[in-house]
C-alpha cells in the first residue's frame, strides 16, 4: 500500500496535508531510511473523549477533547494543549506530528504529541474553567505520565492550568507528579524562563537568520502578527536589538506606526484590553496587514496564516515562524521563488519545548537552574542545531525547512529502524 491512511482526510491547506506535504518533500534526502516513512504519515494513537462539567448555573455541558501521540520512537510525547472553539481532530493530528519534527530538529530525547479542547475559555468562569481541565486530564489519564506523555501550555493554556492538570494527575496516581507537565508555576516545579522561552527561541533563530542574508537588525521593520507570549517576548528582543516593530496583529485587531511602536506600553496593554486600545498607532484592517512595508515578519498566531496570495504581497526578506505550521506550501513555494528566507516553525519556536525538556530534567533531580543558566542552554541547543540544519540545507542546496524535515526524519526514523516492529 502507498496511499497513507490516516485518521482523517487531509483538506486543502488543513494543516494535517501541510504536514504531509512537509514529509513528500523530504523523502528524497533519506535514502535507504526512506522505507520507513509511512511511519511519519500515521500518528501512533488518537484518543478522543468527552468531557461533560456542570455548569455554573447548574445545567450541564459537553466538550470534545483530544491528545494524539503522533510518535515515541524517540522518547515520550511532548506538545501542548489548546483550549480554542476551532480545535479539531485534524488539527491535533498536525500539531502533533509537528512536534515530532521539533524535538527531533533540536535533539531532544521526546516524540510527539498535542492535544485540545473545543471550548472557548473565554466564556466560562474560572470554576468551570478548572472543572473542564480536571475533567480532561482525568480522560486522558490513561495514556499521560511523566515517562510517556508530557502535556504542556499552549493556545489559551497558561500555567495555573498546568497547576490543575499536575494536581489532578497526581491525585489520581496517589503521590505528587510533577513531571507530569511542564510550563507549571514556579513553586510547582515550574522552571525559570520557561514563559519567554519560545519568544526567545524566534529571536535567536531569527538574529542568526539576518546575519546570514546581511540584513542588520538595527533599524529593521518587523511586522508581528499574533502578540502573546511569542510574538511580543521576539518583538521586544528585537526591539532591543535596534529593530523597529512597525505593526503588530492580534485577536482584536491591528495597529501600525511606521516609526515604531513603544512596546513598553503596548505589551503590557496588550495583555489586558489587546493591541487596539493602543493610543500611539494608526488602527488598520487586518487584512492591510500583510501590506505593511517590513524586513522581517514573524506569524505568530495560528496555523495556515501565511497563504500564497499573502506571500506574494509581502515585503519581508525574512520570515520567522513563531506559530505551528503559519505557512502553506504553495505560499513556501513564493517566498522560496522570491529569495525571502524562511525560519521554520520546527526549529525556529523550538525554545519553548527546550526550556520544557529542562524543567522535566530538573524535576526529575529536584535541582533548579537559575535563568543565566537556563539562557545560555537554550542558546547553545538552538544555535548547534540550526547550524547543522543550516548545513544541511547548504548540502543539499535545499530550503531551510526541507533540511530540518532532513535532520529530524533521519532521528526519527532511524530510531524505528534501530528499535524494530514488535511483535
Amino acid at each position: 500500500m502507498n496511499e497513507a491512511l490516516s485518521f482523517v482526510q487531509p483538506t486543502a491547506n488543513s494543516a494535517w496535508g501541510t504536514y504531509l506535504s512537509q514529509v513528500d518533500r523530504v523523502v528524497p534526502y533519506l535514502g535507504p531510511l526512506a522505507r520507513w516513512v509511512e511511519t511519519l504519515k500515521r500518528p501512533k494513537r488518537a484518543l478522543i473523549v468527552d468531557v461533560p462539567i456542570e455548569m455554573d448555573n447548574g445545567s450541564i455541558a459537553h466538550f470534545e477533547g483530544y491528545r494524539v501521540q503522533h510518535n515515541l520512537s524517540r522518547g515520550p510525547g511532548k506538545g501542548g494543549i489548546r483550549f480554542h472553539p476551532d480545535v479539531t481532530l485534524e488539527e491535533v493530528m498536525a500539531l502533533s506530528a509537528w512536534m515530532t519534527i521539533k524535538t527531533a530538529a533540536v535533539n531532544l530525547p521526546f516524540g510527539g504529541a498535542k492535544g485540545g479542547i473545543r471550548v472557548d475559555p473565554k466564556q466560562l468562569s474560572m470554576k468551570e474553567l478548572e472543572r473542564v481541565t480536571r475533567r480532561f486530564t482525568s480522560e486522558i489519564g490513561l495514556i499521560i505520565g511523566p515517562h510517556t506523555d508530557i502535556p504542556a501550555p499552549d493556545v489559551n493554556t497558561n500555567g495555573q492550568i498546568m497547576a490543575w492538570m499536575m494536581d489532578t494527575y497526581s491525585m489520581n496516581v496517589g503521590g505528587t507528579a510533577t513531571g507530569v507537565v511542564t510550563g507549571k508555576p514556579l513553586h510547582l516545579g515550574g522552571s525559570l524562563g520557561r514563559v519567554k522561552a519560545t519568544g526567545r527561541g524566534v529571536f535567536v533563530t531569527g538574529r542568526e537568520g539576518a546575519r546570514r542574508i546581511g540584513l542588520d537588525l538595527r533599524g529593521a521593520r518587523v511586522a508581528v502578527q499574533g502578540f502573546g507570549n511569542v510574538g511580543s517576548v521576539a518583538a521586544e528582543l528585537l526591539a532591543e536589538a535596534g529593530a523597529k516593530i512597525g505593526a503588530s496583529q492580534d485577536h482584536t485587531g491591528t495597529v501600525r506606526n511606521d516609526k515604531g511602536l513603544d512596546l513598553e506600553k503596548l505589551v503590557p496593554l496588550s495583555r489586558s484590553e489587546g493591541v487596539v486600545g493602543f493610543k500611539d498607532c494608526e488602527v488598520i484592517d487586518n487584512e492591510a496587514f500583510w501590506d505593511v512595508p517590513c524586513d522581517i515578519l514573524i506569524p505568530a498566531a495560528l496555523e495556515g496564516q501565511v497563504t500564497a496570495e499573502r506571500a506574494a504581497r509581502t515585503t519581508a526578506r525574512l520570515v520567522l515562524e513563531g506559530a505551528n505550521g503559519p505557512t502553506v506550501p504553495s505560499a513556501d513555494d513564493i517566498l522560496a521563488e522570491r529569495g525571502v528566507l524562511v525560519v521554520p516553525d520546527v526549529i525556529c519556536n523550538a525554545g519553548g519545548v527546550t526550556v520544557s525538556y529542562f524543567e522535566w530534567v530538573q524535576d526529575f533531580s529536584s535541582f533548579f537552574w537559575d535563568e543565566d543558566e537556563i539562557n545560555v542552554r537554550l542558546d547553545r541547543i538552538m544555535m548547534n542545531a540550526l547550524n547543522n540544519i543550516w548545513d544541511t540545507a547548504d548540502k543539499h542546496k535545499i530550503t531551510l525547512r526541507t533540511a530540518t524535515y532532513a535532520v529530524a526524519c533521519e532521528r526519527i526514523l532511524t530510531a524505528r529502524q534501530e528499535r524494530g516492529l514488535y511483535p
